[in-house]
Protein backbone atom coordinates (compact mmCIF):
# COMPACT_ATOMS: atom_id res chain seq x y z
CA UNK A 1 0.00 0.00 0.00
CA UNK A 2 1.38 3.54 -0.87
CA UNK A 3 1.81 5.81 1.88
CA UNK A 4 2.13 9.87 1.45
CA UNK A 5 5.65 10.84 2.44
CA UNK A 6 4.89 14.76 2.61
CA UNK A 7 8.37 15.51 1.42
CA UNK A 8 7.82 17.68 -1.98
CA UNK A 9 10.20 19.01 -4.47
CA UNK A 10 11.03 21.18 -7.45
CA UNK A 11 13.41 20.74 -10.65
CA UNK A 12 16.12 23.61 -10.56
CA UNK A 13 18.86 24.20 -13.09
CA UNK A 14 21.14 21.25 -12.46
CA UNK A 15 19.98 20.11 -9.73
CA UNK A 16 16.23 19.60 -7.56
CA UNK A 17 15.44 21.16 -4.32
CA UNK A 18 12.98 18.70 -1.84
CA UNK A 19 11.38 20.36 1.14
CA UNK A 20 9.95 18.09 4.40
CA UNK A 21 7.91 20.43 6.79
CA UNK A 22 10.74 23.08 8.08
CA UNK A 23 13.52 22.00 6.01
CA UNK A 24 14.51 22.39 2.59
CA UNK A 25 17.71 21.26 0.69
CA UNK A 26 19.05 21.74 -2.75
CA UNK A 27 21.44 19.67 -4.23
CA UNK A 28 23.05 20.74 -8.01
CA UNK A 29 26.16 19.09 -9.58
CA UNK A 30 29.30 20.31 -10.06
CA UNK A 31 31.24 20.66 -13.61
CA UNK A 32 33.59 18.12 -12.08
CA UNK A 33 30.55 15.20 -11.25
CA UNK A 34 30.65 16.01 -7.99
CA UNK A 35 26.67 17.13 -5.88
CA UNK A 36 26.54 19.85 -3.45
CA UNK A 37 23.94 20.32 -1.53
CA UNK A 38 22.80 23.15 0.60
CA UNK A 39 19.93 22.74 3.29
CA UNK A 40 18.16 25.88 5.00
CA UNK A 41 15.34 26.22 7.48
CA UNK A 42 12.15 28.08 6.45
CA UNK A 43 9.20 28.63 8.42
CA UNK A 44 5.40 29.19 7.73
CA UNK A 45 3.68 32.27 8.67
CA UNK A 46 1.34 30.13 9.97
CA UNK A 47 3.01 29.06 13.42
CA UNK A 48 2.41 32.67 14.18
CA UNK A 49 -1.55 32.99 12.48
CA UNK A 50 -2.62 29.51 12.82
CA UNK A 51 -6.20 30.63 11.20
CA UNK A 52 -3.72 31.10 7.70
CA UNK A 53 -3.74 27.44 8.06
CA UNK A 54 -6.94 26.26 8.09
CA UNK A 55 -8.49 24.41 5.38
CA UNK A 56 -9.81 25.87 2.37
CA UNK A 57 -7.45 29.42 3.39
CA UNK A 58 -3.98 27.54 2.91
CA UNK A 59 -3.47 26.64 0.20
CA UNK A 60 -3.11 30.04 -1.16
CA UNK A 61 -0.70 30.64 1.62
CA UNK A 62 1.05 27.59 0.89
CA UNK A 63 1.32 28.85 -2.75
CA UNK A 64 2.90 31.91 -2.02
CA UNK A 65 5.29 30.50 0.33
CA UNK A 66 6.16 27.95 -2.15
CA UNK A 67 6.95 30.35 -4.72
CA UNK A 68 9.50 32.34 -1.80
CA UNK A 69 11.58 28.92 -1.88
CA UNK A 70 11.17 28.21 -5.56
CA UNK A 71 12.59 31.93 -6.31
CA UNK A 72 15.18 31.41 -3.37
CA UNK A 73 16.34 27.57 -4.89
CA UNK A 74 16.57 28.81 -8.68
CA UNK A 75 18.47 31.99 -8.11
CA UNK A 76 20.87 29.22 -5.96
CA UNK A 77 20.88 27.08 -8.68
CA UNK A 78 21.85 29.71 -11.49
CA UNK A 79 24.38 31.16 -9.17
CA UNK A 80 25.67 27.56 -8.80
CA UNK A 81 26.41 27.41 -12.51
CA UNK A 82 27.37 30.80 -12.76
CA UNK A 83 30.04 29.76 -10.64
CA UNK A 84 30.60 26.67 -12.55
CA UNK A 85 30.91 28.47 -15.40
CA UNK A 86 33.48 31.42 -14.44
CA UNK A 87 35.64 28.44 -12.81
CA UNK A 88 36.07 26.38 -16.02
CA UNK A 89 36.70 29.46 -18.20
CA UNK A 90 39.56 30.40 -15.51
CA UNK A 91 40.63 26.71 -16.39
CA UNK A 92 41.15 26.94 -19.25
CA UNK A 93 43.17 29.89 -18.95
CA UNK A 94 45.47 27.86 -16.82
CA UNK A 95 45.56 25.08 -19.38
CA UNK A 96 47.07 28.18 -21.80
CA UNK A 97 44.03 28.77 -23.46
CA UNK A 98 43.45 32.71 -24.03
CA UNK A 99 40.84 34.44 -21.95
CA UNK A 100 39.30 37.00 -23.10
CA UNK A 101 41.18 40.73 -22.27
CA UNK A 102 39.36 43.53 -20.38
CA UNK A 103 40.88 46.35 -19.01
CA UNK A 104 43.02 46.71 -16.29
CA UNK A 105 40.43 48.19 -13.52
CA UNK A 106 41.55 48.73 -9.68
CA UNK A 107 38.47 47.33 -7.63
CA UNK A 108 37.74 47.27 -4.15
CA UNK A 109 38.03 43.97 -2.71
CA UNK A 110 34.36 42.45 -2.23
CA UNK A 111 33.00 40.37 0.09
CA UNK A 112 32.36 37.00 -1.16
CA UNK A 113 29.02 35.78 -1.62
CA UNK A 114 27.22 32.01 -1.10
CA UNK A 115 25.11 31.43 -4.34
CA UNK A 116 22.08 32.90 -3.83
CA UNK A 117 22.69 35.02 -1.13
CA UNK A 118 22.43 38.16 -3.59
CA UNK A 119 18.79 38.37 -3.33
CA UNK A 120 16.84 40.36 -1.26
CA UNK A 121 13.43 39.96 0.48
CA UNK A 122 12.25 42.88 -1.67
CA UNK A 123 13.92 41.46 -4.85
CA UNK A 124 12.16 38.13 -3.63
CA UNK A 125 9.06 39.60 -3.50
CA UNK A 126 9.29 42.03 -6.46
CA UNK A 127 9.76 38.66 -8.58
CA UNK A 128 6.42 37.09 -6.97
CA UNK A 129 4.30 39.79 -7.71
CA UNK A 130 5.35 40.06 -11.05
CA UNK A 131 5.23 36.80 -11.91
CA UNK A 132 1.46 36.62 -10.54
CA UNK A 133 1.05 39.94 -12.63
CA UNK A 134 1.73 37.80 -16.02
CA UNK A 135 0.33 34.57 -14.31
CA UNK A 136 -3.39 36.23 -13.48
CA UNK A 137 -2.72 38.60 -17.45
CA UNK A 138 -2.09 35.55 -18.97
CA UNK A 139 -4.36 32.53 -17.54
CA UNK A 140 -7.48 34.93 -16.03
CA UNK A 141 -7.67 38.56 -17.84
CA UNK A 142 -6.79 37.15 -21.50
CA UNK A 143 -9.36 34.40 -21.14
CA UNK A 144 -12.03 36.63 -19.91
CA UNK A 145 -11.62 39.46 -22.87
CA UNK A 146 -11.16 36.25 -25.90
CA UNK A 147 -14.84 34.58 -23.89
CA UNK A 148 -16.03 38.15 -24.46
CA UNK A 149 -15.29 38.48 -27.69
CA UNK A 150 -16.47 34.88 -28.58
CA UNK A 151 -19.85 35.74 -26.70
CA UNK A 152 -20.17 39.13 -29.09
CA UNK A 153 -19.39 37.05 -32.29
CA UNK A 154 -21.79 34.48 -31.46
CA UNK A 155 -24.57 36.14 -29.34
CA UNK A 156 -24.44 33.36 -26.67
CA UNK A 157 -26.37 33.70 -23.57
CA UNK A 158 -25.53 30.57 -21.09
CA UNK A 159 -23.76 31.15 -18.05
CA UNK A 160 -22.32 26.91 -18.52
CA UNK A 161 -21.42 27.61 -21.95
CA UNK A 162 -19.29 30.82 -21.26
CA UNK A 163 -17.43 29.05 -18.11
CA UNK A 164 -16.66 26.05 -20.70
CA UNK A 165 -15.35 28.29 -23.44
CA UNK A 166 -13.58 30.08 -20.60
CA UNK A 167 -11.77 27.36 -18.85
CA UNK A 168 -10.95 25.75 -22.71
CA UNK A 169 -9.41 28.75 -23.66
CA UNK A 170 -7.43 28.94 -20.28
CA UNK A 171 -6.22 25.20 -20.05
CA UNK A 172 -5.23 25.80 -24.25
CA UNK A 173 -3.59 28.44 -23.16
CA UNK A 174 -1.51 27.00 -20.78
CA UNK A 175 -0.98 24.01 -22.66
CA UNK A 176 0.21 26.55 -25.45
CA UNK A 177 2.46 27.86 -22.98
CA UNK A 178 4.15 24.65 -20.98
CA UNK A 179 4.94 23.40 -25.07
CA UNK A 180 6.70 26.63 -25.80
CA UNK A 181 9.04 26.44 -23.59
CA UNK A 182 9.76 23.03 -23.68
CA UNK A 183 11.53 23.89 -26.44
CA UNK A 184 14.20 25.90 -24.69
CA UNK A 185 17.32 23.65 -24.03
CA UNK A 186 17.49 24.40 -20.06
CA UNK A 187 14.11 23.84 -19.75
CA UNK A 188 14.28 20.68 -21.09
CA UNK A 189 16.81 19.80 -18.90
CA UNK A 190 14.93 20.65 -15.92
CA UNK A 191 11.90 19.02 -17.29
CA UNK A 192 14.18 16.11 -16.66
CA UNK A 193 15.18 16.59 -13.27
CA UNK A 194 11.75 16.89 -12.61
CA UNK A 195 11.07 13.57 -13.77
CA UNK A 196 13.93 12.55 -11.29
CA UNK A 197 12.36 14.53 -8.38
CA UNK A 198 9.57 12.99 -8.49
CA UNK A 199 10.52 9.08 -9.15
CA UNK A 200 12.74 9.70 -5.91
CA UNK A 201 9.51 10.47 -3.96
CA UNK A 202 7.77 7.79 -5.61
CA UNK A 203 10.10 4.87 -4.74
CA UNK A 204 10.21 6.15 -1.06
CA UNK A 205 6.10 5.99 -1.41
CA UNK A 206 6.27 2.72 -3.20
CA UNK A 207 8.33 1.30 -0.05
CA UNK A 208 11.24 0.48 -1.96
CA UNK A 209 15.02 1.43 -0.78
CA UNK A 210 16.06 4.80 -2.26
CA UNK A 211 18.46 3.48 -4.62
CA UNK A 212 19.47 4.97 -8.34
CA UNK A 213 17.87 1.96 -9.82
CA UNK A 214 14.88 1.39 -7.55
CA UNK A 215 14.00 5.28 -8.42
CA UNK A 216 14.95 4.77 -12.04
CA UNK A 217 12.13 1.87 -12.27
CA UNK A 218 9.68 4.39 -10.58
CA UNK A 219 6.86 6.77 -12.11
CA UNK A 220 7.87 9.71 -13.25
CA UNK A 221 4.43 11.01 -12.34
CA UNK A 222 3.03 11.97 -9.24
CA UNK A 223 -0.49 13.33 -7.85
CA UNK A 224 0.55 16.18 -5.31
CA UNK A 225 2.73 17.59 -8.70
CA UNK A 226 2.31 21.15 -8.91
CA UNK A 227 1.71 20.90 -12.69
CA UNK A 228 -1.69 19.05 -11.42
CA UNK A 229 -2.46 21.67 -8.95
CA UNK A 230 -2.66 24.16 -11.65
CA UNK A 231 -4.96 21.55 -13.42
CA UNK A 232 -7.38 20.98 -11.18
CA UNK A 233 -7.07 25.21 -10.72
CA UNK A 234 -8.53 25.70 -14.41
CA UNK A 235 -11.32 22.72 -13.47
CA UNK A 236 -12.02 24.21 -9.96
CA UNK A 237 -12.43 27.72 -11.99
CA UNK A 238 -15.02 26.38 -14.36
CA UNK A 239 -17.14 24.99 -11.72
CA UNK A 240 -16.89 28.26 -9.41
CA UNK A 241 -17.13 31.08 -12.12
CA UNK A 242 -20.40 29.22 -13.75
CA UNK A 243 -21.80 29.74 -10.74
CA UNK A 244 -20.90 33.50 -10.40
CA UNK A 245 -22.45 33.35 -14.19
CA UNK A 246 -25.59 32.91 -13.57
CA UNK A 247 -26.22 35.79 -11.53
CA UNK A 248 -26.21 39.55 -13.30
CA UNK A 249 -23.14 42.04 -12.09
CA UNK A 250 -23.71 43.96 -14.65
CA UNK A 251 -26.19 45.06 -17.34
CA UNK A 252 -25.39 47.47 -18.82
CA UNK A 253 -23.72 48.20 -22.85
CA UNK A 254 -20.14 48.86 -22.31
CA UNK A 255 -18.25 46.01 -23.54
CA UNK A 256 -14.97 47.23 -20.88
CA UNK A 257 -17.13 47.47 -18.22
CA UNK A 258 -18.14 43.91 -18.79
CA UNK A 259 -14.66 42.20 -19.32
CA UNK A 260 -13.34 44.39 -16.63
CA UNK A 261 -15.78 43.37 -13.63
CA UNK A 262 -16.35 39.85 -14.69
CA UNK A 263 -12.11 39.94 -14.08
CA UNK A 264 -12.65 41.70 -11.25
CA UNK A 265 -14.90 39.16 -9.63
CA UNK A 266 -12.71 36.34 -10.86
CA UNK A 267 -9.49 37.61 -8.87
CA UNK A 268 -11.76 38.04 -6.05
CA UNK A 269 -12.58 34.51 -6.36
CA UNK A 270 -9.23 33.25 -7.34
CA UNK A 271 -8.14 32.66 -3.07
CA UNK A 272 -10.99 30.26 -2.63
CA UNK A 273 -9.90 28.51 -5.93
CA UNK A 274 -6.65 27.82 -5.29
CA UNK A 275 -7.97 26.17 -2.07
CA UNK A 276 -10.06 23.86 -3.03
CA UNK A 277 -7.50 23.25 -5.81
CA UNK A 278 -5.03 22.63 -2.84
CA UNK A 279 -7.85 20.23 -0.69
CA UNK A 280 -8.36 18.01 -3.25
CA UNK A 281 -4.67 18.14 -4.36
CA UNK A 282 -4.11 17.22 -0.79
CA UNK A 283 -6.64 14.69 -0.49
CA UNK A 284 -5.46 12.87 -3.49
CA UNK A 285 -1.68 12.52 -1.83
CA UNK A 286 -2.62 10.73 0.80
CA UNK A 287 -5.83 8.78 -0.53
CA UNK A 288 -5.75 5.22 -2.68
CA UNK A 289 -9.19 5.64 -3.21
CA UNK A 290 -10.46 4.31 -6.84
CA UNK A 291 -12.41 7.60 -7.45
CA UNK A 292 -9.62 9.90 -6.33
CA UNK A 293 -7.08 8.72 -8.68
CA UNK A 294 -9.46 8.49 -11.73
CA UNK A 295 -10.19 12.08 -10.79
CA UNK A 296 -6.14 12.35 -10.33
CA UNK A 297 -5.77 11.17 -14.19
CA UNK A 298 -6.52 14.33 -16.13
CA UNK A 299 -3.61 15.85 -14.22
CA UNK A 300 -0.75 12.83 -14.21
CA UNK A 301 -1.33 12.92 -17.78
CA UNK A 302 -0.72 16.75 -18.07
CA UNK A 303 2.64 15.57 -16.59
CA UNK A 304 3.89 14.24 -19.31
CA UNK A 305 4.56 17.60 -20.78
CA UNK A 306 6.42 18.86 -17.79
CA UNK A 307 8.48 15.79 -16.85
CA UNK A 308 10.89 13.53 -18.97
CA UNK A 309 13.07 10.95 -18.11
CA UNK A 310 16.07 11.29 -16.02
CA UNK A 311 19.61 9.41 -16.21
CA UNK A 312 21.15 8.70 -13.71
CA UNK A 313 23.36 11.37 -12.74
CA UNK A 314 19.91 13.29 -12.14
CA UNK A 315 18.37 10.14 -9.93
CA UNK A 316 21.19 10.74 -7.87
CA UNK A 317 20.63 14.82 -7.67
CA UNK A 318 17.35 13.91 -6.13
CA UNK A 319 18.55 11.49 -3.92
CA UNK A 320 21.20 13.64 -2.50
CA UNK A 321 18.49 16.15 -2.01
CA UNK A 322 15.62 14.09 -0.33
CA UNK A 323 18.31 12.11 2.28
CA UNK A 324 19.47 15.56 3.01
CA UNK A 325 15.61 16.60 4.97
CA UNK A 326 14.48 13.38 5.01
CA UNK A 327 14.98 9.88 6.74
CA UNK A 328 13.21 7.62 4.19
CA UNK A 329 14.71 4.28 5.91
CA UNK A 330 12.84 5.22 9.09
CA UNK A 331 9.83 5.73 6.38
CA UNK A 332 9.95 2.47 5.34
CA UNK A 333 10.57 0.92 8.48
CA UNK A 334 6.83 2.20 9.43
CA UNK A 335 7.71 5.72 10.53
CA UNK A 336 5.05 8.47 10.00
CA UNK A 337 6.04 10.71 7.08
CA UNK A 338 5.38 13.67 9.73
CA UNK A 339 7.72 12.12 12.42
CA UNK A 340 11.06 12.09 9.47
CA UNK A 341 13.16 14.31 9.41
CA UNK A 342 16.73 14.12 7.53
CA UNK A 343 18.75 11.51 7.92
CA UNK A 344 21.44 11.62 10.65
CA UNK A 345 24.62 11.87 8.51
CA UNK A 346 23.06 15.09 6.90
CA UNK A 347 21.08 16.51 9.08
CA UNK A 348 22.14 20.59 9.18
CA UNK A 349 25.04 20.56 7.20
CA UNK A 350 26.05 23.10 4.95
CA UNK A 351 26.82 23.56 1.13
CA UNK A 352 30.57 23.12 1.80
CA UNK A 353 30.11 20.10 4.62
CA UNK A 354 28.12 18.23 2.11
CA UNK A 355 30.70 19.17 -0.84
CA UNK A 356 33.41 17.78 1.18
CA UNK A 357 31.54 14.40 1.84
CA UNK A 358 29.38 13.96 -1.12
CA UNK A 359 26.61 13.75 1.06
CA UNK A 360 23.54 11.60 -0.21
CA UNK A 361 25.17 9.45 -2.46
Amino acid sequence: MRRNSGIGGQAVLEGVMMRNKNRYAVSCRRSDGEIITDVKETHSITEKLPFLGWPFIRGTVNLIESMVIGIKTLTYSADFIEDEEEKAKAADAEAGEPAPEKPAKKQKPEKQQKPGEGMTTGMIFGTIALSLLLTIGLFFFLPVLVTEGVTALTGWDSALATSIVEGFVRIAIFVGYVCLISLMPDIKRVYRYHGAEHKSINCVENGLPLTVENARNSSKEHKRCGTSFLLFVMVVSILVFSIVNCFTLYDGDSIIMKVLIRFGVRLLLLPLVAGISYEFLKLAGRSNNKIVDILSRPGMWMQALTTKEPDDSMIECAIASVEAVFDWKAFINGESGDDVSGSAENSGRSTEECGRSECGI
